[in-house]
């Protein structure tokens, strides 16, 4: 049944179902997707396994069981899934089921049980009546399903490290690493699918030091498998990973996929492009991959530079599109998700390019692609996401795409003629919200030397009167290489606070992604410069060019590197100009930044080590102007972020106190660099609008929330 909401509240946002990306199967008529969705009331999370009609746009429900995960297409009726056990004498272990989604009453049927918690699964019709099976999971020192069930009690909670990493975004690293694990799927003389040979899966890093996925965002898209074999992607094990991004591409060859001992990986070698590789995709032939490296070994947001390997068997060939003699490529675009047209000819990719991200066609031969000169994109509006072929007979594709006001849309793009066909919107295009793209606009303002322009989103409330004045909330984005894009967000979502009585506006200064990787380069070892002066002159612009937007009553909210310039523009005139501030886990003293992980970055943005550049970390450090706080401020932290440590929250909070600045301090122990269990996201958003409608004069009724409160 579809609830229509009366008003778009945190509520709302946070118990709403959530949809994964449609996956279509070979001949474009289903497509299997995900729901999920919170109740506050019962305190539990509901799931639902679906089939789409691709024709009708209607769905059936194939399974509500929680436990079943990763559902992927076998057949063109087929799905295989996996669930893994936690609990009992089978607890730690997985077993991978089939099921036929045009025959949900017929039920499922096991393949095998594994003993551990392998994921990222991914299948391959290689001929013979065979189908290749790959997955990854947490691998033991000598090379084993790791399975914690198994492990001997220990009675010292204590770790010892003798190299980096100590610890990695949110947990203590630990001895068991993830490897991909093969093994091939065959059908039995009473048709049951079964795994080949007598060893199941077979660890293909089986006495090397490689890990697939690269921790800690790693997942699928870290490796691909064809009739050829497996391409991974791994961090560079003689480098220090805690020092240097650099990732690179191998090849295991493989052509029974029962082969017990695997071949020594070969890394795909690629002249000066020596930092992250991303997203290795094999073409539909399956000899061709396409993928994407980053240059610079020690920056994590250096542009992708988009890569070919003609033939999976001559590595010593590997071909750059768009490639130049200066070494900046010809298209200042960051390609991101790679997908082959069905006869391996072009190549759809998708990148960002102003606040969207669009998908671009792109000749699969370099050389082609170069002559005929950057590509167009082939969307206009919104962020895509995931995107597939939508049946192996014509080159259409199955899209997934979000906006500022539609969480999850379905649809048919025909790249021949660019027209995208609406299936299926999780949110009626905002409507169950009470959210219409009316809400969104857009302006361009003169950056900070007045010879270049930034960009920003606005988005107002739905009931919004151009006659009246609306309190201004200021985003401020993390990365601090990121953006704000036109894009669908659980966590910072502009359309919750709009339909507080707020105009939101959200802008994209130096630093910004999806302007040109010079716009993006720009704010290494100038963080509090720059892009300070581009929020400054956005802020004038708002108050001489948008009369609906009261700057009198006005708020600013950041999180990440937007915390780190929320507590820089506390000790600058910027910051007398809000009646509130917000902090998410933002840095009070880049003196303290080498308590964070990935050193990489920063030594990267703030110019080389602390011994070497204390000038540069000392110019830009929040805490140097703490002596001019004054504005009231919220301070949010959580206690598992160890890319900006706790500490980072005491101290700013420690300092406002002690000058008698108004402030508030909210800590989640059992949260990372973001928070995202609903009960503690649902705090989140009452207490950041309770403090900031308490400033402003909006209406706080209905943001009273469970928080502790630990005032004295």
């Amino acid at each position: 049944m579809t609830i229509m909401a009366t008003k778009f509240t945190p509520e709302v946002l946070l118990s709403a179902p959530r949809r994964s990306a449609a996956v279509p199967n070979a001949t474009g008529t289903l497509a299997l997707f995900t729901v999920t969705e919170y109740s506050f009331e019962k305190h539990s999370r509901s799931f639902k396994l679906k089939a789409l009609d691709i024709k009708t746009g209607q769905s059936t429900i194939l399974s509500e069981d929680p436990n079943w995960s990763e559902p992927t297409w076998l057949t063109e009726t087929e799905y295989v899934y996996i669930k893994t056990a936690n609990n009992g004498s089978n607890s730690g272990k997985t077993t991978l089921y089939v099921a036929d989604a045009t025959n949900p009453s017929k039920g499922s049927r096991e393949i095998a049980t594994f003993d551990g918690a392998i994921g990222n699964i991914k299948v391959k019709d290689i001929g013979n009546d065979t189908i290749a099976f790959a997955c990854t999971a947490p691998t033991t020192r000598w090379g084993k399903l790791y399975n914690p069930a198994n492990e001997k009690k220990r009675h010292s909670s204590a770790k010892v490290y003798s190299s980096l990493f100590v610890r990695h975004w949110d947990s203590y690293v630990s001895k068991n690493t993830n490897a991909v694990w093969y093994g091939a799927i065959v059908k039995d003389g009473s048709g049951a699918y079964k795994m080949k040979g007598e060893h199941g899966l077979i660890n293909a890093f089986q006495g090397t030091r490689f890990e697939c996925p690269v921790p800690n965002f790693g997942g699928a898209e870290d490796y691909d498998i064809s009739k050829a074999g497996i391409v991974f992607l791994s961090k560079d094990p003689e480098l220090n990973p805690a020092l240097y991004t650099k990732t690179d591409l191998y090849f295991i060859p493989l052509s029974t996929w029962i082969e017990e001992q695997p071949p020594f990986p070969t890394v795909v070698k690629t002249g000066k492009l020596r930092g992250y590789s991303n997203s290795p995709v094999f073409s539909h032939c399956g000899t061709k991959v396409a993928f994407r490296r980053m240059q610079h070994d020690q920056y994590e947001s250096d542009k992708p530079r988009l890569l070919l390997i003609p033939d999976i068997y001559d590595l010593s060939n590997v071909q750059e599109f768009y490639k130049t003699d200066d070494g900046k490529g010809g298209w200042d675009q960051r390609p991101d998700t790679i997908v082959w047209s069905n006869d391996d000819s072009k190549l759809y990719v998708t990148a960002e390019n102003e606040a969207r991200t669009l998908i671009y066609e792109v000749p699969a031969n370099p050389a082609d692609a170069t002559a005929k000169g950057p590509p167009k994109p082939l969307t206009k509006e919104g962020t895509v996401g995931a995107f597939f072929n939508l049946s192996k007979d014509d080159d259409k594709l199955l899209v997934n795409t979000s906006s500022l006001v539609d969480s999850s849309s379905y649809s048919i793009l025909d790249p021949s003629t660019q027209e995208l066909k609406l299936i299926s919107s999780a949110t009626k295009c905002g409507k169950t919200f009470g959210l219409s793209s009316s809400q969104v606009d857009e302006f361009w303002w003169a950056g900070a030397t007045g010879d270049y322009k930034c960009h920003a989103l606005v988005v107002k409330p739905s009931k919004f009167d151009s006659k009246k004045k609306y309190p201004l909330a200021f985003f401020i984005h993390g990365g601090p290489q990121g953006a704000w894009g036109d894009s669908w967000s659980t966590r910072w979502n502009p359309a919750v606070f709009a339909e507080q009585g707020y105009v939101v506006i959200a802008p994209n200064p130096t630093g910004s992604t999806g302007y040109g990787q010079d716009f993006t380069d720009a704010i290494a070892r100038n963080w509090g410069g720059r892009p300070y002066e581009d929020l400054v002159k956005c802020f004038e612009h708002i108050k001489n060019e948008l009369s609906y937007v009261d700057t009198d009553n006005a708020v600013a909210l950041g999180a990440s590197y937007g915390g780190y310039m929320i507590n820089w523009i506390q000790g600058h005139p910027l910051g007398r100009e809000f009646k509130a501030l917000v902090c998410h886990d933002g840095i009070f003293t880049t003196m303290a930044d080498w308590g964070t992980e990935e050193l990489f970055f920063t030594m990267h943005d703030k110019g080389g080590t602390i011994w070497d550049a204390r000038d540069l970390y000392s110019k830009w450090d929040p805490a140097v102007h703490v002596g001019e706080w004054k504005t009231p401020q919220l301070v949010i932290h959580s206690e598992l972020d160890y890319r900006l440590p706790v500490s980072e929250g005491l101290a700013a909070f420690n300092a406002l106190q002690t000058r008698g600045v108004e402030s508030r301090m909210l800590v989640f122990p059992d949260e990372n660099h973001w928070v995202l269990k609903p009960e503690n996201s649902l705090v989140w958003h009452k207490e950041v609008l309770g403090w900031i409608n308490k400033y402003t004069g909006l209406d706080t009724t209905g943001l009273v929330d469970e928080t502790e409160n630990l005032e004295v």
